[in-house]
């Protein structure tokens, strides 16, 4: 979480300087946008650690912006800030997916604990996409032989049952599954069977 960053999107300057002070106070490293349009422009899928933002602002609002982040498949923590006291508003962005909601003036304490959760949130959803992306890709990397043999083997079927149904050699057999293994970074059935599970 050492790179994790702390978006500040709010047009008025004052809250944005107070905020990215604040944070840099409690060791947390922000960086600031002056308007929705500006962070969507500097927005991409790699983007981490969470966004704090004020709901109403000139130009597109944050209720927008966090619509069309939602759009782009955007899964970064998104914390509202606003002046305004909207229940329905709030109400509307915490079923769309916000991770909280504050009120100004807000509880500088509070809405720190609440960004460390959201930028621990965003590190532990980035950490398991990687290990899905690493299991899709070591599965990618089986021959056809290769995941047949997985399927049997988790089935819980022994090599001599597999090189039976197969027609082919148990040595065969051992083969494949030694690859099967190797490339899967496992060492035994039990292991492939709780990867692929966790990976799902």
């Amino acid at each position: 979480m050492s790179n994790a960053c702390v978006h500040i999107v709010d047009d008025d300057e004052a809250i944005r300087d107070a905020l990215a002070w604040m944070l840099k106070s409690r060791n947390l490293t922000s960086r600031c946008y002056d308007s929705a349009e500006s962070f969507l422009a500097n927005w991409s899928p790699e983007l981490g650690g969470c966004v704090v933002m004020d709901m109403r602002m000139s130009g597109m609002t944050g209720f927008d912006c966090f619509e069309a982040l939602l759009n782009q498949g955007s899964t970064l923590p998104v914390i509202f800030l606003t002046g305004h006291g909207d229940v329905p508003l709030a109400v509307a962005t915490l079923k769309k997916g916000a991770f909280d909601f504050f009120e100004k003036p807000f509880d500088d304490h509070a809405l720190v604990n609440r960004i460390h959760e959201a930028l621990t949130a965003d590190a532990c959803r980035r950490a398991a996409d990687a290990t899905v992306d690493s299991v899709r890709n070591r599965l990618a990397s089986l021959t056809a032989r290769e995941r047949q043999i997985m399927e049997l083997v988790l089935a819980g079927k022994f090599n001599k049952v597999i090189a039976d149904e197969l027609k082919i050699s148990m040595r065969t057999v051992e083969v494949h599954r030694a690859n099967l293994f190797d490339k899967m970074q496992v060492k035994t059935a039990v292991e492939l069977a709780n990867l692929l599970k966790g990976s799902n």
